[in-house]
C-alpha cells in the first residue's frame, strides 16, 4: 500500500478508517480490518439508504457514474492497459471541463 500523506514524521502505511457498503456487513470483515489497526465503517444491512458511510461514499459512486457516461469506458474493449488509461484520462478531463463550463456559465 502506498504511503499516506499527512503529518511530518514516519510515513503512515494504513488509513484510519475504511468505508464499505452493505455487501461487507459481516463480523468476519470487521474483525479483519480491526486486526490491521483500521477502524471499519461498514453500513449495516436493513438500515435506511443514505445513512452511515453512504453519505461519504456517494461522491465516489457519482464519479463512477460520470465515467460510465462514456460507452467506451463502461465496458472495457481495449486489450492494452495504456490505451484504456488514455481513454479514462480523456474522459475525466472532459468531465472536469464540462463541470467548469457549467459553473462558469452560472457565475457570469
Amino acid at each position: 500500500m502506498p504511503h499516506v500523506r499527512g503529518k511530518r514524521g514516519l510515513p503512515r502505511r494504513r488509513p484510519d478508517v475504511v468505508l464499505a457498503d452493505r455487501g461487507y456487513d459481516h463480523d468476519t470483515y470487521r474483525r479483519l480490518v480491526w486486526v490491521l489497526g483500521v477502524k471499519p465503517l461498514i453500513a449495516r444491512r436493513g438500515t435506511e439508504h443514505g445513512s452511515g458511510p453512504g453519505i461519504q461514499r456517494w461522491v465516489v459512486e457519482r464519479a463512477f457514474a460520470h465515467v460510465h457516461w462514456f460507452c467506451r469506458l463502461r465496458i472495457r474493449w481495449e486489450i492494452r492497459d495504456d490505451i484504456h488509461e488514455a481513454f479514462l484520462t480523456l474522459g475525466c478531463a472532459l468531465i472536469c471541463w464540462r463541470r467548469l463550463m457549467r459553473s462558469r456559465g452560472s457565475a457570469g
